[in-house]
Parts: C-alpha cells; structure tokens; sequence
C-alpha cells in the first residue's frame, strides 16, 4: 500500500510518500512545502494545492493520512492551518485518494506506545521505521511521515470503522 501523509500547515505542509508491505515501511519521498508570507491567502492556499496535485499524480498513493488540528491558544493561526488542511483534503479527493484523519495522540500512540511522546522522540521512532540515517527536516516533513506510518498500523481497523457508520 502506498501512504501520502500529510502534516498540514500554511507556512510549512509537511508531506511523505511511504509503501507499506507486510509490517516493512520503506520511504519513497518526503519533502515539505512552503509558502511566502508575502503572498496573498489565496495565492498561498492556490500554491498548497498545486504542488500536492503534483505529488500525488507523480507518486500516486492509495490513502492519504492527515493529522487533525489541535490548537488551544492562537484561533488566527488555526483557521489559516484549517484551510490549509482543507486545501490539502481537496486535492487528495479530487485525485481520488481517501482521506484518513489521526489525531496527534493517535500518531503518537501508534508510534511509540505512549501518546503523550516528545516530539524528539517520535521523530526517531520515524527514522527507525523507515530506516533513514537521519531524522527528515523540516519537522512537519517528519510529522508527515508519522502520519503515513500510523495509518499503516491502524488503517485497516480504520476502514472497518467507517463502513460500519455508513452502514455497509
């Protein structure tokens, strides 16, 4: 199976490609795309969606794995982060690719075992599964790359859930 992870963000989307076969992860691509501050909103929002329409038809993932917001001070960063991620949404169901949604301490747990972990150690936990010789930077591109490898581990189980509440 291959996994687009996605680690939404307006200033920095981090993103990563990982094929998944058996319980073996192997890293195809991972990056992180940026945008100007001197760019209008809409420009920055038009720039995500292009450059991830991109990925997605060079790379052709299966399943895309976002991570759900979790703000708890600035609303003004959070709504320019949700459309961002709505953004992001948008090109993986226009490509056709289904979108599943993990909450930071589902990433974490699915990780580490713990989903209260540092972020230090999550994004050695990325490197070991993926066998890199260091961890990816930007931190939203290893973020990504936790994303994609939580939904490995738990999309299956994901997919029982969401056809149970569509009633199939």
């Amino acid at each position: 199976m291959r996994i687009l992870g996605i680690d939404p963000g307006y200033a920095i989307m981090g993103w990563g490609i990982i094929d998944m076969q058996g319980n073996h992860f192997k890293a195809v691509a991972y990056d992180s795309i940026t945008t100007s501050k001197d760019l209008e909103p809409v420009d920055r929002l038009k720039c995500i969606y292009n450059e991830l329409m991109g990925i997605i038809a060079e790379y052709r993932p299966e399943v895309a794995s976002i991570e759900e917001l979790f703000f708890n001070s600035n609303t003004t960063t959070a709504i320019m982060v949700g459309e961002a991620r709505g953004v992001a949404m948008l090109a993986c169901a226009n490509s056709g690719v289904g979108v599943y949604e993990y909450t930071p301490l589902q990433i974490k747990q699915a990780l580490t075992g713990y989903g209260r972990a540092e972020k230090k150690q999550m994004q050695e936990m990325v490197r070991m599964f993926l066998n890199l010789e260091k961890v990816p930077k930007p931190d939203d591109t290893a973020d990504a790359l936790a994303a994609a490898i939580c939904h490995g581990h738990s999309g299956s189980y994901t997919d029982r859930m969401k056809k149970i509440r569509k009633g199939i």
